[in-house]
């Protein structure tokens, strides 16, 4: 991984149903990871068994839930998921962006 992420020199992975993404960066302890959500699109509720995670919304809105309870989010908010929390997000406008930010890095990402 290089030392410095410029968004226009990485292409979007597309993951299918509206969401594609683009690895900033990483360390064996952190990674973030930038996903553009088509509206409507959902990251179907999940938990992780090491992983804690902080979703930040970079732009566009978000119906965020974490541990059963929901929020919408915008620009500038964001939702913390610790391990083993359930936690998923549904995109309220077109081409909505999250900055999420992992610990430790989801090296099943990097495959």
């Amino acid at each position: 991984m290089n030392t410095f992420f410029k968004a226009d020199e990485h292409p979007w992975e597309e993951l299918g149903d509206g969401i594609k993404r683009k690895i900033v960066g990483y360390t064996d302890e952190l990674m973030a990871v930038h996903l553009n959500f088509d509206k409507g699109a959902i990251g179907y509720v999940h938990a992780h068994e090491i992983h804690d995670q902080i979703g930040y919304v970079i732009s566009g809105s978000f119906e965020a839930e974490v541990d059963g309870k929901k929020q919408v989010l915008k620009a500038g908010d964001a939702y913390i998921a610790r391990k083993h929390l359930m936690h998923g997000a549904v995109a309220l406008e077109q081409d909505s962006i999250l900055l999420d930010m992992f610990s430790p890095a989801r090296e099943d990402f990097l495959k």
